[in-house]
Order: structure tokens, then C-alpha cells, then sequence
């Protein structure tokens, strides 16, 4: 949620801007395209704005967040070190509470026509990872850019973390958030925490 806040408050979404698909085409790299495949889902669930409601963006996007990110293992970055002590059911609630929590955070924060996404042609390589870069371009105020850090998994690219402006890291800001939570109750309050931050975004 923060780090969407942030952005939203940088690109200040507002209006409606032509686009086809609301995605600018970029070169057929497989990290690029998972990444469009995103922004085309988002701007569709945009469209649907107030008529879909939140309830109805999530629907919309969830089947591809799934696909698109590895949310297993940005829970298991967001959590941090913990992550080892906890059992496998642990890990399943709070890889089931993450998810949900990214989908209603892009549902709540980008809920009506409002802005056009450029997913830039050039994706660098670090090591196991590529760096896709994507430009929000909103219809008032200044663009701001996304990066998507990518690994793949099974033959397939999924993100595994988001920059803002290509520094604020969405994981390490989580992680953060999640600290104290972690230390004061241990797993079962953290899924609690993310749960009660995805029903407050739901509503």
C-alpha cells in the first residue's frame, strides 16, 4: 500500500488518456511482455472503474497478478529472515494473505480510466534477473517510472520485486512494515495484519 500510495500521489491519476490497450508495445523480450500483459489488465479493470467496483477490479486482476508475479517468493523477501522458523502452513497463509493484499492494493489505487502505461523496449540483465522499466503516464501531473525486477520461474518470467522512480524498493518497504508485527506476535499475527490491510482496501 505505501509504495502505491506514493506513486499515486507522484503521477497524480486523474482523467482519461488514448492508448490501445492502455499499453504502449514494447520488443517481444518475455520479461517485457509478462509486464504488458499486466498493464493490459489494469487498464482494463480501470475502464470497469466505479461500474466494477473494487470488489469487481480484484476479479479482474487477480488471474493475472498470479501469473505475472511470484508472490511465494516476494512473501518469503517480504518477511525477511523469520521466514525460515515458520511451518508450512505458515507460509501458505501468509503467501494467500500477500496475494490478496498486492491485488486489492492495484484494485483500490488504480480505480478509473485515468492513465497509460509504456513498458520500455530495452530490459537489462543482473545476473538471474532482468529489469523491465514501465513509464505511468497520467493524464495531469508528471510521469513516474516503475522497474520490475524478474525471475524466472519454470520457463516463465514473474516479478519479484517492484521499484518506484527506480529506487524505493516495494519488498524492502514492506519488510519494514512488517517488522514489529513479526516480533510482537509471530506469524499468525503478520497474516492478521495483511489481512486486515487487504479488507481496508476492499472496502
Amino acid at each position: 500500500m505505501a509504495f502505491l500510495a506514493r506513486l499515486l500521489g507522484a503521477v497524480a491519476v486523474a482523467g482519461a488518456l488514448a492508448c490501445v490497450g492502455g499499453v504502449a508495445h514494447a520488443a517481444a523480450d518475455p520479461a517485457a511482455t509478462q509486464i504488458e500483459r499486466f498493464d493490459s489488465a489494469l487498464s482494463t479493470a480501470m475502464r470497469g472503474g466505479a461500474s466494477l467496483g473494487v470488489k469487481g477490479r480484484a476479479r479482474v486482476l487477480a488471474p493475472t497478478v498470479e501469473a505475472v508475479f511470484d508472490i511465494p517468493v516476494m512473501t518469503r523477501f517480504a518477511v525477511g529472515p523469520s521466514w525460515a522458523t515458520m511451518s508450512d502452513a505458515d507460509h501458505a497463509a501468509l503467501v494467500e494473505a500477500f496475494g490478496r493484499l498486492v491485488v486489492a492494493s492495484y484494485a483500490h489505487n488504480f480505480d478509473s480510466d485515468s492513465t497509460r502505461f509504456e513498458v520500455q523496449p530495452n530490459v537489462d540483465t543482473r545476473g538471474p534477473d532482468k529489469l523491465v522499466q514501465c513509464r505511468i503516464i497520467p493524464n495531469h501531473g508528471d510521469p513516474a517510472n516503475v522497474l520490475y525486477r524478474m525471475r524466472e520461474d519454470g520457463g516463465v518470467w514473474k516479478v519479484i520485486d517492484v521499484f518506484y522512480n527506480n529506487s524505493i524498493s516495494e519488498l524492502t518497504t514492506k519488510r519494514s512494515d512488517f517488522a514489529s508485527t513479526l516480533t510482537s506476535g509471530g506469524a499468525k499475527a503478520l497474516e492478521a495484519h495483511i489481512d486486515a490491510q487487504a479488507d481496508k482496501l476492499m472496502r
